[in-house]
């Protein structure tokens, strides 16, 4: 295997282990931010008090800063030419997105031996860097729970690195094997005509192939389905400052939830909350503490009269 940089988890195997790639994300003044679903979730995870774990590929200027970027997080990271890199540009109130640079495909002898045995997987790609074969490195079992952010499935790009939507080809192979999905309504309106109503439609097709699936909406809240049966749950307050990566921190915490818990609508209004606290600043500077979350929940519970 080609050179990696290595970073032990708290624990091994670690509680949370998440695959992608991790991105350099080009910010307005021309500057680079940290990004990915990997960073994310796992930072959410370790501040929510399990130990966490990362795989990904990146260069090597990158890779040697993530062990001081993720304290106490887990890392495989495997040294490749270039890192995933992203460019946002907002038009008339819509974002255009371009894939500046991007890393080599993962595969399976990327992921440590001892990490395969996490009881919560996340399967979170950004550019089609993971197969759908991924998903058989990790069968499904008591106490395990297996999980993806598919927004990496549904994208392509063009010769400029403009990003588009392309439609899920593996979903019938991948959801089967999953314990649940967790995506942006916003990842379906484009396959949708826009509309709502027939997004909403392949959201409750998805879900009679996958045990849960959960639909956030930004402001909105979100929305849990099971067995084509949905159930929404309304957001929590926030004073939005930048909503990059909520939906990542509210995967995160709905897997972290749903495994103690075993309740999955308490971990989706556990997430809600979670991510309310994650737009209130820049980057992953918002993503909270277990006790801060705990006082807002009880906050909201008092007000409801609970």
């Amino acid at each position: 295997m080609s050179a990696t940089i290595f970073q032990p988890a708290r624990a091994e195997p670690p509680a949370f282990l998440s695959i992608g790639h991790v991105t350099r994300d080009v910010l307005p003044d021309g500057s680079f931010a940290l990004g990915g679903t990997v960073t994310f979730a796992t930072l959410t995870v370790e501040r929510l008090g399990l130990p966490a774990a990362l795989v990904t590929c990146a260069a090597v200027d990158l890779c040697q800063q993530l062990p001081s970027l993720l304290p106490g997080i887990g890392l495989a990271a495997r040294l490749t030419p270039t890192t995933t890199t992203f460019e946002n540009r907002y038009q008339d109130g819509f974002r255009i997105q371009y894939l500046r640079a991007r890393s080599e495909p993962l595969a399976s002898e990327d992921v440590p031996l001892s990490w395969r045995a996490a009881s919560i997987v996340l399967l979170a790609p950004l550019a089609q860097e993971l197969s759908p074969e991924i998903v058989t490195l990790f069968p499904r079992g008591e106490g395990r729970i297996l999980a993806a952010t598919p927004q990496g499935w549904l994208r392509r790009w063009d010769a400029d690195g403009r990003v588009w939507p392309t439609p899920w080809e593996s979903a019938e192979q991948v959801l089967p094997l999953l314990d649940a999905l967790i995506l942006s309504h916003d990842d379906l309106l484009p396959f949708a005509n826009g509309s709502r109503a027939e997004a909403e439609a392949i959201l409750r097709h998805w879900s009679q192939l996958v045990p849960l699936l959960v639909a956030t909406a930004g402001r909105e809240g979100a929305t849990l389905f099971r067995n084509g049966q949905a159930e929404h749950f309304p957001a929590y307050p926030a004073r939005e400052v930048d909503p990059t990566g909520a939906g990542d921190v509210f995967a995160a915490a709905f897997l972290v939830h749903l495994a103690r818990s075993g309740d999955p609508a308490a971990a989706v209004d556990f997430a809600n909350c979670v991510a309310s606290f994650s737009v209130e600043a820049v980057g992953t500077q918002g993503i909270p503490t277990l006790s801060q979350v705990e006082e807002r929940l009880t906050r909201r519970r008092r007000s409801a009269g609970e």
